[in-house]
């Protein structure tokens, strides 16, 4: 059975915007670009080109995996890298590209995979932003 999408953060329901494309050129223009690693904004690529008109997709894991050439592990740190930038919202296994238009404001909870530190051992959501932030409170 097919799992119901809904939308993750209603707040950040992305618009086509006024320059008419579905990537967004604040992406470049405001930096947003430069907070993400190769795979992770080949992930979001994937992610808005395959997203219906209010930025809901779901594929798995493996799916999205194979047809990005990313195995797993690579997957979920690229899923995490755009979540921690306020990019998307995630909620397994549904994804949502979020408006640009307030990115620190409305950025939602990552649900079904929690941030990590480099050593391993699991950070929350407000220590991975403060972290990103460097270190502002």
């Amino acid at each position: 059975m097919r799992e119901r999408k809904h939308v993750l953060c209603p707040k950040r329901l992305r618009r086509v915007p006024r320059q008419f494309s579905w990537i967004d050129q604040r992406l470049v223009r405001d930096g947003h670009i430069g907070h993400c690693g190769s795979e992770a904004l080949a992930l979001y690529l994937f992610l808005v080109t395959v997203a219906d008109a209010e930025g809901l997709s779901y594929y798995s894991d493996a799916t999205a995996g194979r047809l990005l050439g990313m195995d797993i592990s690579t997957l979920c740190r690229a899923r995490r890298e755009l979540a921690v930038a306020g990019l998307i919202a995630y909620q397994s296994p549904l994804y949502q590209i979020l408006s640009l238009d307030d990115p620190v404001a409305g950025l939602p909870a990552v649900r079904g995979e929690p941030p990590r530190h480099g050593s391993g051992e699991a950070a929350s959501l407000g220590e991975v932003l403060r972290q990103a932030m460097g270190g502002a409170a």
